[in-house]
């Protein structure tokens, strides 16, 4: 077989399964529940864990001495 005859049957071989693929379904959006976000709740467990773990859905019993400070330094190019 001649190399362009092989580089054509590549090519329409190519077209001819991109357009046979089945479409991938649509992404759904996200919902509330979706997210693993820490709450506090009077009424839920307080899991122990030992080592390094990831707990997913964590329930805050406190967050406290948030603060914020301001900026003193400008930014941006000197000169």
């Amino acid at each position: 077989m001649e190399p362009f005859t092989a580089l054509v049957v590549l090519v329409v071989s190519a077209f001819i399964a991109a357009a046979l693929a089945p479409k991938p379904p649509a992404p759904k959006p996200a919902s509330l529940q979706d997210f693993d976000v820490p709450t506090a709740e009077e009424d839920r467990e307080i899991p122990v864990v030992f080592g390094t773990v990831t707990v997913t859905g964590p329930n805050v019993i406190y967050y406290g001495g948030l603060a914020s400070d301001p900026v003193k330094k400008r930014g941006g190019k000197k000169g």
